[in-house]
């Protein structure tokens, strides 16, 4: 009994922890930016909540709002004056029992641009954190950049049989610059069947090849995947080893370099996955940002620093696509007000909010399936 009570606590240490320590600033800092611009533009806000389900904790400010932590550590949500739930669903029959001083404090009597403005604030804070996280990174560490200079090609492999040689300097990859041999994985790991053109120098001379990447398994951060590869290994010499260092403007600037390639990177990715051109496997649920997020922190904390990054640019890029219940969906409906010059019928929206609750429940349940697949593969 007491080996079993060891055990989950560790476990609770090593999984949980770490998964909570990476997820909850990246959700506290994405309803912040509803929050602050909602608050500036004079709405009251009812509830800010991070998680769902009954109250770990909970307090309210001088302004009355309700401001609690959750069992359910998965999202958040603020509640705006005037919404019938944590959805921002309109409550419609509120509306008829307000007085006209509350309505000037209602998020669904706000100007269009407001309510707009309200929804992008908390994608765009998500950027905005994981730019400053990563100028924190560079300012402090710089980066290093290795020369993409192949230094080995694995005999037989899609390298090889696309004419790549030893010593040859990668260009780019199917349109994409590579400035570090760390470019070439990202780019190729979801491209595996595909003919993809490189071009290389080699001495003096510019190739145009073409090398198909072949699905091969490999074991990382978050279990064994298949991935894309082309075989190649990069040069062992120092000489193609490069620490830059940056100013503050500098290092603002390719944080934000970084943070739109994998934003595009992410789109290529969804691209490819909804024309079903991509397997579905890896897509990753709670359980497997848990597993990443443990393994991640096992090497350092810091490193789980850069990672809430790129999953702040990851949960920014999901609340933006047009699907009813995320930001997206009532950025869409905004955009048919502006064209109709009325808001959708009360119908048309809780349809609306009804399908893309069932299509987000169905990615979750699907996504956790993956998880338990990868996880409890042999």
């Amino acid at each position: 009994m007491i080996d079993s009570a060891q055990g989950l606590i560790v476990w609770i240490l090593q999984n949980i922890v770490p998964f909570l320590l990476l997820i909850t600033p990246v959700v506290f800092f994405h309803e912040l930016g509803h929050f602050s611009v909602a608050r500036a533009f004079g709405v009251r806000i009812e509830t800010f909540s991070i998680g769902f389900g009954p109250a770990v904790v909970s307090w309210r400010d001088r302004t009355g709002t309700l401001w609690k932590i959750c069992w359910v550590p998965l999202g958040g949500y603020v509640k705006f004056f005037g919404d019938m739930n944590a959805a921002s669903v309109p409550d419609q029959e509120q509306f008829e029992q307000i007085s006209p001083e509350e309505r000037s404090l209602a998020f669904p009597f706000k100007p269009l641009y407001q309510r707009a403005l309200i929804v992008l604030a908390g994608p765009a804070a998500n950027f905005v954190l994981a730019i400053t996280i990563l100028t924190a990174f560079l300012l402090i560490f710089g980066s290093y950049i290795i020369t993409p200079l192949v230094g080995k090609v694995v005999p037989g492999s899609a390298a090889d049989a696309g004419g790549i040689r030893a010593g040859d300097m990668i260009v780019s990859i199917a349109g994409h610059e590579v400035r570090s041999f760390d470019d070439i994985p990202q780019i190729v790991w979801d491209r595996a069947g595909q003919n993809l053109p490189i071009e290389v120098r080699r001495g003096n001379k510019s190739l145009s090849l073409y090398v198909t990447p072949r699905l091969t398994d490999i074991k990382g951060v978050g279990g064994t995947q298949r991935v894309g590869q082309i075989g190649i290994a990069s040069s062992a010499s120092a000489k193609t080893l490069t620490r830059v260092s940056y100013g503050p403007f500098a290092a603002i600037g390719e944080a934000s370099r970084e943070t739109w390639s994998y934003v595009s990177t992410t789109f290529d990715f969804l691209l490819r996955r909804f024309t079903f051109r991509l397997g579905a496997d890896q897509m990753r649920g709670p359980i497997g940002i848990a597993q990443i997020s443990a393994q991640v922190a096992a090497v350092s904390y810091l490193s789980l620093v850069k990672l809430a990054a790129f999953i702040s640019i990851s949960l920014g890029l999901v609340n933006l696509f047009p699907i009813p219940v995320l930001d997206g969906g009532h950025l869409l409906y905004y955009a048919f007000e502006a064209l109709l010059g009325r808001p959708l019928g009360a119908r048309a929206q809780d349809v609306g909010f009804r399908l893309g609750l069932a299509l987000m429940l169905g990615f979750f349940l699907f996504a956790t399936w993956n998880d338990l697949a990868r996880l409890l593969k042999p």
